[in-house]
């Protein structure tokens, strides 16, 4: 019985009816469709799908959707932000120009040249009197520190192996030049400084990727690679930096200018520096530079 009433239904569905359009007044057709159930659901189906997708599509792709709430133009913020500078500007700009109608018309009126107004820089940064001081509680910390590992015997060991298993990497040189302090870890010196001209390009050492690059008050713009067997090498005093963090690198790529940026640059150079494991090894040991 329901297969039956199963069978009925579906032959409903694909039953022929025709649609015909008839004038009025004559009863002349004019237009006939033949259409069925079916047909009429799977059109509608269509016509809803393709609303559908183009409401979607004028939604995402278009500017109408700014007009729906909770939706802002992607540039607002950019643009209050280039707004409200260009408004700092012109109050800038406005200010002194009033100081200068001021002082024009004190000079003009014959008053002492005591009572010139000078335009005030209290909105500009003076980084000329900015200063670095070591605070008691830094002090304080690094004598702890001092203390705690000044009787470690095993210190002077940490720096003082070669990793066997590097042998067969052939690095690439970073820079060819001549080496004026060399790796002496007694002095917190993890690297080797190589001086060269301020126009030498600096290269990848080993296939890579770029995990830090950026600039530091001390060594200024730095560049650091990790290589493959948990080993990175990082390139430090740089004058520009010519990759970005993220960026895959090949040996012998150039990755930097050399410079001497950093407070502890005392001219144009190279500090590389070689870790492995989290430990720093010498650099030539295995880099003839």
């Amino acid at each position: 019985m329901k297969q039956n009433k199963k069978g009925k239904r579906i032959e409903k569905l694909k039953r022929k009816y025709k649609l015909v359009l008839m004038d009025a007044n004559s009863f002349e057709e004019k237009l006939s469709f033949r259409v069925s159930r079916l047909g009429v659901i799977i059109l509608t189906a269509s016509l809803m799908l393709v609303l559908i997708m183009l409401t979607i599509y004028l939604i995402a792709f278009t500017s109408l959707r700014e007009y729906i709430p909770g939706y802002i133009d992607v540039t607002l913020p950019k643009n209050i932000y280039d707004l409200q500078q260009k408004t700092d500007s012109l109050e800038n700009v406005f200010r002194q120009q009033d100081i200068y109608i001021k002082n024009l018309n004190r000079l003009i009126s014959g008053e002492t040249t005591d009572e010139i107004e000078v335009p005030s820089r209290s909105g500009y940064a003076n980084y000329d009197t900015i200063t670095f001081s070591i605070s008691s509680e830094d002090s304080m910390l690094r004598a702890e520190y001092e203390n705690q590992t000044k009787y470690n015997l095993y210190q002077n060991n940490l720096y003082n192996y070669i990793p066997r298993n590097l042998g067969n990497i052939n690095f690439f040189p970073p820079l060819n030049g001549i080496i004026t302090h060399s790796f002496d870890p007694s002095q917190d010196h993890f690297g080797v400084d190589i001086v060269a001209n301020t126009s030498e390009a600096i290269k990848a050492t080993f296939d890579g990727t770029v995990i830090f690059s950026d600039w530091t008050l001390e060594t200024g713009y730095i560049i650091g690679i990790q290589h493959k067997n948990n080993l990175i090498s990082v390139y430090k005093h740089n004058s520009s930096i010519l990759k970005q963090q993220g960026t895959f690198v090949k040996a012998g790529e150039t990755i930097s200018i050399v410079g001497q940026s950093g407070e502890l640059s005392t001219g144009p150079h190279l500090h590389f520096e070689l870790w492995y494991n989290g430990k720093p090894i010498d650099p030539e040991e295995f880099i003839s530079f």
